[in-house]
């Protein structure tokens, strides 16, 4: 969930002007009963984007345990503030997504304290990220390109009154970091729905639907509206609204011309796509000493960690399984038999393979399907299923073993699910509630 959005117009209006609740409220109602062409041109009115910011300013990932912790801190007291969680004995909101490798954790630096933090989960490990448990994503996962969930956005209370000058250089390193190195293209989000037109108006967010969801438990149960933006299709959008306009007001210019000396990219020795930071220590100190993060999370998630982190340094510092990692269960829930067309899409030296697969037999966490052709074992990919002529899910799934087969006969292969999508989900909960 995004907290810390820019204030909306009417709020800015009024700071210094009116201290009355009651005339903040007004304001915000009449602000909603102007057409929406005129509400998103005064969203625009107010940017101020500084292409030369000074030296004070520093972006860059997040990487030390002082880093860290200052973000899940600053991010802990902007959810507490916005009624998106309740406060934690640590003072921190850190998350299982936080713990993933595949999650990076931005941070904006002011005189070196951080006053700024947003992160960027992809969604090519098992957990997924959080916003698909609750959205469906096939009008996304429909075009080409990889996923990823902007989440977790914060800034410190003295830099909110003004938000351009930490919030826009954190939108543009993240925008940057996303297309440059993360191997990004398309970016989700969750917002309340009081903050969504922000991100419609400035920077072309698209509803992924029209309904609110009424009870987001990633967010403390907020009402929470998502939405998406191709990045592929971001500079001619910007060129289209901002081209014309003044250097400090022109989004094209600073996201796309402009370049920020104030970030700080990552050094990597080899063409890799994310940057993990978290050793075994940082995953003990934020995930067992400081906050309770490991213990909380049930079997499935735990064998899900260990299938990730599956490196011995690491097997001190995880959540115990309830069975040893040799006698690992995949295959513990009821099953329902199908014959659901899909393919499996993974990564096999370098490149992008995709094989048709028929997935047989389901369950909560795991299918069993098949293949003509030979599948790797105990590699994570992307299953696409159809589950009916009007539901398509897309999860993700590791083929686990390959069952016997006789001469002629097509291979089947038993899979293990990470996190399922909504589509998913549903389908199950429907099968089991008949």
């Amino acid at each position: 969930m995004l907290t810390e959005e820019k204030p909306a117009p009417t709020e800015r209006r009024k700071q210094g002007l009116f201290s009355s609740s009651k005339m903040r409220k007004r304001l915000r109602k009449l602000f909603h009963f102007l057409p929406q062409e005129r509400r998103f041109a005064i969203y625009r009115s107010f940017v101020d984007c500084d292409p030369a910011p000074g030296e004070r300013l520093e972006l860059k990932i997040a990487e030390t345990r002082e880093e860290l912790e200052a973000c899940f801190r600053l991010l802990h007291d902007a959810y507490v503030e916005s009624g998106f969680m309740e406060p934690h004995p640590s003072g921190l909101r850190a998350t299982i997504y936080h713990a993933l490798p595949t999650t990076t954790t931005l941070c904006a630096k002011w005189d070196g304290e951080v006053v700024g933090t947003i992160s960027l989960i992809r969604d090519d490990s098992a957990f997924g990220f959080p916003l698909h448990k609750v959205f469906d994503l096939s009008k996304v996962r429909a075009r080409p390109g990889n996923v990823a969930e902007v989440s977790a956005l914060a800034v410190h209370p003295k830099f909110r009154r003004n938000g351009g000058p930490i919030l826009f250089p954190l939108m543009k390193f993240m925008y940057e970091y996303s297309t440059r190195y993360f191997d990004t293209r398309h970016l989700v989000i969750a917002v309340h729905p009081n903050r969504i037109e922000m991100y419609e108006s400035l920077l072309f967010f698209q509803r992924l639907t029209a309904n609110v969801v009424e009870n987001y438990d990633f967010a403390n149960g907020a009402p929470a509206v998502g939405a998406w933006i191709d990045l592929h299709d971001a500079p001619e959008l910007f060129a289209r609204v901002y081209g014309d306009k003044p250097l400090r007001k022109n989004l094209h210019a600073y996201f796309i011309e402009n370049e920020l000396p104030n970030i700080r990219w990552p050094e990597r020795r080899y063409y890799t796509t994310n940057d993990p930071v978290l050793t075994p220590a940082l995953l003990d100190y934020f995930f067992n000493v400081r906050t309770d993060g490991f213990s909380r999370l049930d079997d499935h998630q735990k064998s899900l960690l260990h299938a990730i982190y599956d490196l011995p340094e690491y097997e001190a510092v995880l959540p115990p399984l309830p069975y040893s990692p040799g006698e690992r269960r995949y295959r513990e829930n009821t099953r329902h038999s199908f014959r659901c067309p899909g393919h499996l899409a993974f990564m096999q030296e370098g490149r992008m393979a995709r094989v048709e697969i028929e997935v047989i037999d389901v369950s909560r966490h795991g299918f069993l399907a098949r293949s003509a052709e030979p599948l790797p074992l105990r590699v994570w990919g992307d299953a696409t299923v159809r589950l009916g002529q009007d539901d398509v899910a897309t999860v993700k799934a590791m083929a686990v073993r390959e069952h016997p087969v006789t001469a002629g006969e097509v291979r089947s292969y038993g899979f293990f699910l990470g996190v399922s999508d909504v589509v998913w989900k549903t389908f199950f909960d429907t099968l089991s509630a008949n």
